[in-house]
């Protein structure tokens, strides 16, 4: 299984970015996938998951509000679409494909699969 994460960048406060995270070699229709990132010396933390099907989804209260996750099983591609960004959401951004029977998993050891990693920074 391969995740391979796109769609970071450099943007503006306010501004807005979609990542996106292709999945190869895996199943990826009944798994939930998930986004986290990561602060420079800091440890990984929970963003957003979605369900299989798309029709559960769960976000960090920092971001709830601002960014959406969404997912297409035909592309198996999982994006996050990430509006009104502010400085404190530069960070690495993973995506992780979950192997835990859960719809909406929020827990890095619920997930067994991560991409490599793309940098988002905010900043004016």
């Amino acid at each position: 299984v391969q995740l391979q994460a796109s769609g970071g960048g450099l943007v503006q406060p306010g501004g807005s970015l979609r990542l996106s995270c292709a999945l190869s070699g895996g199943t990826f229709s009944w798994s939930a996938m998930g986004w986290f990132r990561q602060y420079l010396g800091k440890e990984r933390e929970f963003v957003a998951a979605i369900s299989g099907s798309g029709g559960s989804t769960f976000y960090a209260g920092s971001v709830k509000g601002r960014f959406t996750i969404s997912r297409d099983n035909a592309k198996n591609t999982v994006y996050l679409q990430m509006n009104s960004l502010k400085p404190e959401d530069t960070a690495v951004y993973y995506c992780a494909r979950s192997g835990a029977y859960l719809a909406t998993p929020r827990r890095e050891l619920d997930y067994n699969y991560w991409g490599q990693g793309t940098q988002v920074t905010v900043s004016s």
